[in-house]
């Protein structure tokens, strides 16, 4: 990177962390620092609610998932804003009635303190790792990309979080997610907009779209039924619905969000607004990767995108077998480039036949350069075992170093990095207040004072930063990071869901079938999960991850209602 780009990073990045902490200094209770003394407009909390959800992952992964995968990873969000209209029916006026600091407390109320606790280790586990991910994700990649240690990057983004955090609580992750959330959503416009400016002359906005069309990328909406289909209408608006009622109804990071509202109607406004933009802007990150995948169409991208594994094996004895490869794939790529000029020129020229045979070639051509790939991609691991072969992730960034101006550059970095900030301020801010609020007031030190429990919340944020470094410095990188926390969401939530479900709608199940009712759920999702990890799992089991969320909720609440019925029939025995 030049220096400008440099001055825009650091200078972005910095602005945020001293701005944070300072705006938010000298938060002297325990109601401050953990609710923001309820301050909170419905804007702000609808901001912070996306900021928090909108991890780098989010803005490193999607464009690269549409450019291999195209736009149907849209549909996951499909039952978000119908989440939002439950939780906000539901969830939000209870939370703010009994005037909790966490979600797990009114589980004390309802329940007993066992599943309060057990609910809240599972937050803890589930959030704890994913907080690793959340700074590893970006890390990984910018290192590679900015020529970083691993470790010193993971070791940056944890302390420039962990600096506001601490020190402003609440306040500071709200007040620097406005900024971040600028940041982000301005830096990936101009990217949208730059790419579309880059393509060639005689390739206008409608032949891109044609093109993406064409290639199968703008497959938005795909209402077949299909279990092993991660993305689909159906997977979008019922387990993926499942995940959203519990990852912003159960998950402490996005509880605190709305809880630090000024009232009930602005935390629903808030999470309405959430449920009415993310969609959009889901969609249109994903169309920027898309734009991408067009543009690469007419400028030859590299046969693999990570650049550091690529230049490991050149300079490996496999260097001949690479370059042969990459040779077919450049001879595949010239050819394919002018049947795609052919398809444009004859969609202009409204000429059918030429349309499906130019569309046929391309699609052929497509196919070899993605048989090319994987057959680059042997060799990268026969040069290095270790190697990362998926290089979705880096798809966007390649496009970003190679080909945008100088000071954009800088400002796509800030936005990956304002983006793993964001979401990690928040993760560490609610597994601060669970520890403090949960288990460590509730059950280990009962009687001190606030000013105590305030510095201990001080004291547990700083430790999860630490522990996050430490886990995402000694994490591996994951078929796909944005797929790695969706799937780590999914191992949990369907349990925590189904315990708060029991809660709020099924009255007669009480603590102890509902206790060991979510352990048992859980072995089940973990061990169906085996199943599918290893292929050996039977057809009925068969299913993409995102399924767990409505079978680990239905399992809780079924092994409750026959657990109760077994407790009440022993007692009548007695």
């Amino acid at each position: 990177m030049s220096s400008i780009d440099w001055i825009v990073l650091l200078g972005t990045l910095l602005f945020i962390v001293i701005y944070g902490a300072w705006k938010t200094r000298g938060s002297q209770n325990l109601e401050s620092y953990l609710k923001g003394d309820n301050e909170d407009k419905w804007w702000g909390i609808g901001i912070s609610i996306m900021a928090t959800q909108a991890s780098a992952i989010t803005f490193l992964s999607t464009p690269g998932q549409a450019y291999t995968d195209g736009m149907r990873f849209v549909q996951f969000y499909f039952g978000l804003p119908i989440a939002m209209i439950i939780l906000s029916v539901t969830f939000v006026p209870i939370f703010y009635k009994l005037k909790v600091f966490t979600a797990y407390q009114f589980l004390e109320e309802r329940f007993d303190l066992k599943t309060r606790s057990l609910t809240s280790i599972l937050f803890l586990i589930q959030r704890g790792l994913a907080a690793g991910i959340t700074i590893y994700a970006p890390a990984i990649i910018l290192s590679s990309l900015l020529g970083w240690n691993l470790t010193i990057t993971n070791i940056f983004i944890g302390l420039l979080v962990i600096v506001y955090t601490v020190s402003g609580g609440t306040k500071a992750v709200t007040q620097t997610q406005k900024q971040q959330m600028a940041v982000m959503m301005g830096g990936m416009l101009l990217a949208g907009v730059m790419v579309i400016s880059m393509l060639p002359k005689d390739i206008g906005f409608d032949d891109a779209l044609h093109v993406a069309g064409k290639m199968g990328k703008l497959n938005v909406v795909n209402f077949d039924f299909n279990l092993n289909d991660r993305y689909n209408f159906w997977s979008g608006i019922t387990a993926a619905l499942f995940l959203f009622m519990s990852y912003f109804g159960t998950d402490q990071s996005q509880v605190q969000r709305y809880l630090s509202g000024k009232s009930v109607t602005e935390s629903r406004l808030g999470l309405m607004m959430n449920g009415l933009l993310k969609v959009p802007m889901q969609f249109i990150i994903l169309f920027i990767g898309v734009m991408v995948f067009v543009f690469y169409q007419f400028v030859q991208p590299p046969i693999f995108f990570n650049k550091v594994e690529k230049q490991k094996t050149e300079q490996s004895v496999y260097s001949a077998e690479f370059k042969a490869i990459e040779n077919q794939y450049t001879e595949v790529f010239n050819q394919k480039k002018q049947e795609i000029k052919k398809m444009v020129n004859a969609v202009n020229a409204e000429n059918n036949a030429a349309v499906l045979e130019a569309k046929s070639s391309v699609l052929a051509l497509q196919d070899e350069t993605n048989r090319l790939r994987d057959e680059a991609k042997k060799v990268i691991k026969k040069a290095s075992p270790t190697a990362e072969t998926n290089d979705k992730d880096y798809i966007f960034m390649t496009y970003v170093m190679d080909f945008l101006p100088i000071g954009m550059v800088g400002l796509l970095f800030a936005v990956m990095f304002s983006a793993a900030m964001s979401s990690t301020s928040s993760e560490l801010n609610a597994l601060a207040s669970t520890t403090t609020i949960d288990l460590y007031q509730r059950s280990i030190n009962k009687n001190a004072t606030e000013m105590h429990y305030l510095k201990s919340s001080k004291w547990f944020t700083l430790l999860w930063g630490v522990l996050a470094i430490v886990f995402a410095t000694y994490a591996s990188l994951f078929e796909n990071l944005i797929q790695a926390v969706n799937l780590l969401g999914s191992l949990f939530y369907g349990t925590i869901l189904g315990i708060f479900i029991v809660a709020f709608y099924v009255k007669f199940i009480k603590g102890n079938a509902v206790f060991y009712g979510a352990i048992l759920a859980e072995l089940c999702v973990v061990y169906i999960h085996y199943l599918n990890e290893n292929a050996i799992a039977p057809s009925f089991l068969t299913m993409g991850f995102l399924w767990y969320n409505i079978v680990g909720c239905g399992l809780v609440v079924l092994f409750g209602l026959l657990l109760q019925l077994g407790f009440g029939k022993k007692k009548n025995n007695h």
